[in-house]
């Protein structure tokens, strides 16, 4: 049985429920720029906000985009501050149905998951099975259809008012990632497969939510119809687990099948079947059956930034406190590897 949201439109823009998702969106973003000029009339913008819900005259505003180069550029696209907080509200009720539904082994974008559970479970698997197959999706968030999302999400929401509110949302991020996307034709298309509207945004909470909901029948395809009982996602990150190296190849070839229906697509040359001894590239780190080391590239990226931030401290452009929550944050994310020498290395920096 699917489990229904329960909840209602009214409920996105009841008072309580605004007021909680202003917090959620300034959280860690209080006093500076679009946040803290919402905050100045709080109560005003909060009322505005919940007067255009009410009577549906609610409009997205326009995103600014920006590239991010980590380790490949990427667009991500960031929406006005007011537009934020509606997606928080949105997520607060409609979120508990969905999240019901989930596999315990996706762990991106959810409470009690992130990356360094990935990463264990990831090492945990590493020991106990010969080979693994690594797969990620070619252009996952320009690539998502908007029909097959909102036919997903449907499912669960039976409130018209909610699905409309979704509509205008993803009719806000059409054409964002226009410029980049490659069009890919899959069996039964016409010419106009090309139009179809598609993209998530990549900055936006909802993007993050709903690419959990867009791939959560594949993921239950993968555990329950394949029989994997080692498989794990973090985004579009997936791997898979097994004994066998032609049932891994056998499993690939379903997956490229399944992910068709989805409009979606592997890179299939990444895609490829191999021992778990020699080590596996996940998440930023290389993961081995007994231990694991941050990517040398990541180690190299880090301590140039900060190199860069520690110049700014010296000029006071920035607070003794800014400097050592940047670092702090870093050492707390690359202690879970064998990465003394490189602290150790950062820290000497310090020091000079």
């Amino acid at each position: 049985m699917v489990t229904q949201v329960t909840g209602n439109y009214a409920d996105i823009y009841a008072w309580e429920n605004l007021h909680a998702a202003w917090r959620k969106a300034a959280r860690g973003k209080r006093g500076r720029g679009a946040a803290a000029a919402f905050e100045y009339r709080l109560e005003d913008n909060l009322i505005q906000l919940q007067a255009e819900l009410a009577s549906e005259t609610y409009i997205p505003g326009g995103y600014l985009n920006f590239y991010v180069h980590e380790p490949k550029q990427r667009l991500i696209s960031a929406a006005p501050f007011r537009d934020r907080v509606v997606h928080h509200a949105l997520c607060n009720v409609i979120e508990p149905a969905f999240e019901a539904s989930f596999i315990h082994h996706a762990y991106a974008n959810r409470v009690g998951k992130g990356t360094h559970r990935a990463l264990d479970r990831c090492q945990g698997w590493m020991a106990q099975y010969k080979y693994v197959l690594p797969c990620d999706l070619a252009q996952f968030f320009p690539s998502i259809d908007h029909s097959l999302l909102q036919r997903t999400l449907n499912r669960r929401i039976q409130d018209g008012a909610i699905r409309r509110l979704i509509g205008k949302i993803l009719h806000g991020g059409v054409g964002v990632h226009q410029e980049e996307l490659q069009t890919l034709y899959f069996p039964g298309d016409d010419l106009f497969a090309a139009a179809r509207p598609r993209g998530l945004p990549i900055g936006n909470l909802t993007s993050q939510f709903w690419a959990n909901c867009f791939l959560n029948e594949f993921d239950h395809f993968i555990t329950r119809q394949l029989g994997c009982g080692a498989y794990l996602r973090y985004v579009d990150d997936f791997l898979l687990f097994g004994n066998s190296k032609a049932e891994l190849w056998e499993w690939r070839q379903a997956i490229m099948e399944r992910l068709a229906h989805l409009r979606l697509a592997l890179h299939q040359t990444r895609a490829q079947p191999q021992p778990t001894a020699k080590g596996l590239r996940f998440l930023g780190f290389v993961v081995y059956p007994d231990h694991r080391l941050l990517l040398r590239r990541k180690g190299i990226h880090f301590r140039r930034r900060f190199r860069a931030r520690l110049g700014e401290y010296r000029s006071q452009r920035i607070s003794r406190e800014t400097l050592h929550a940047s670092l702090l944050g870093w050492i707390n994310h690359v202690r879970y590897a064998d990465t003394w020498g490189l602290r150790t290395a950062i820290l000497a920096d310090v020091v000079l």
